[in-house]
């Protein structure tokens, strides 16, 4: 998914995590495209990551009941994202509802369904599109989120993208885990990782209470998307992130009486700096200026760290205005 604002700010984070507290994280409203509207939980004013996942966007339910053309903008229902870049992350596409047809420049096509992990790795550069199809279901509702690939490999690991309709799964006493990225309960997604990183979808029974293992090297946080949940003090619901910190060996959440479900997300402390602006991740100024400048000759000449999306139908996205400022380093935490 893109980062649409007209008008992003730069991002740059760094430092590490606090051991365990119990954080509660609201989400702010951006608006995608004409119509589209996500809650983005990460960055936010607090705190700008959780291990390396830098970037997390929930979206929907949302009613596409009534859409008959992906390009037939008036009305826009579902996501109608055009091809647009990305530097130096991973973007994880996961769905709770729905169906999203995705295309990028290494010549992927696929479609995005419900617990089947779409992983795409930019490194260097890559560019992708992501659109709700005619014939897709009437609801569409997930998360996008983002992971910070690190500094030995951001600029050498090749542009893939890499999907998993079989991704392993475990009952537990009162839930059920599916694990997308890194080992929960000891249970590992063959998906690609480039940092210990952690990330899960987790349905708990009503009023069931279920104790999570945890590597207590790693930070935690909890995204509801559906019921609500206690862990702690916190008693987050839809939509809000609850931050747990590092240094647990296990953590116990408490489902409503309607049961809830909710994205396990972690990993080990990203303590390189980095820049997020726009859709680049960059360690300076320079480097953002420059992939902007390359992605803007990729939309007139070509370029070929951002080559052509195939089979999109449509004008790719220009970028924004660069702000006049200098980017300089903020803190991971405020």
């Amino acid at each position: 998914m893109s980062d649409l604002e007209k008008d992003p700010a730069e991002v740059v984070c760094s430092g590490g995590a606090q051991g365990p507290v119990f954080e509660l994280l609201e989400p702010r409203e951006v608006v995608l495209g004409r119509s589209t509207k996500v809650r983005r939980l990460l960055p936010n004013k607090n705190r700008r990551m959780v291990g390396a996942w830098c970037f997390v966007d929930h979206y929907g339910p949302d009613d596409l009941s009534g859409r008959v053309d992906p390009y037939d903008v008036p009305g826009e229902r579902g996501m109608l994202v055009p091809p647009h870049p990305h530097t130096s992350l991973q973007t994880v596409s996961w769905l709770f509802e729905g169906e999203i047809e995705h295309r990028d420049s290494v010549g992927s096509h696929a479609l995005v369904r419900p617990g089947e992990l779409n992983i795409m790795t930019a490194g260097n550069g890559i560019a992708h599109s992501e659109v709700s199809t005619p014939d897709a279901p009437p609801t569409l509702h997930g998360a996008q989120l983002w992971v910070a690939l690190p500094d030995a490999v951001r600029s050498t690991v090749a542009p893939a993208f890499n999907a998993y309709a079989d991704l392993p799964r475990a009952d537990l006493n009162g839930g059920k885990l599916t694990v997308m990225i890194g080992t929960v309960a000891g249970v590992t997604s063959p998906a690609p990782a480039y940092t210990p990183l952690v990330g899960a979808d987790l349905t708990i029974d009503p009023g069931r209470t279920i104790e999570l293992p945890l590597t207590p090297a790693n930070e935690y946080a909890v995204l509801v998307v559906d019921g609500a949940l206690t862990v702690g003090d916190l008693t987050p619901t839809f939509g809000q992130l609850a931050y747990l910190g590092a240094g647990r060996e296990s953590i116990h959440l408490v489902a409503s009486d309607n049961g809830v479900r909710c994205l396990l997300l972690g990993g080990e402390p990203f303590t390189e700096e980095l820049v997020m602006w726009w859709n680049f991740i960059g360690r300076t100024h320079e480097e953002i200026l420059q992939a902007r400048t390359d992605w803007t000759t990729a939309l007139t000449t070509g370029h070929p760290r951002f080559p052509t999306v195939p089979g999109y139908e449509g004008a790719p996205l220009p970028a924004p205005p660069l702000p006049a400022t200098t980017l300089k380093p903020r803190p991971r935490t405020r």
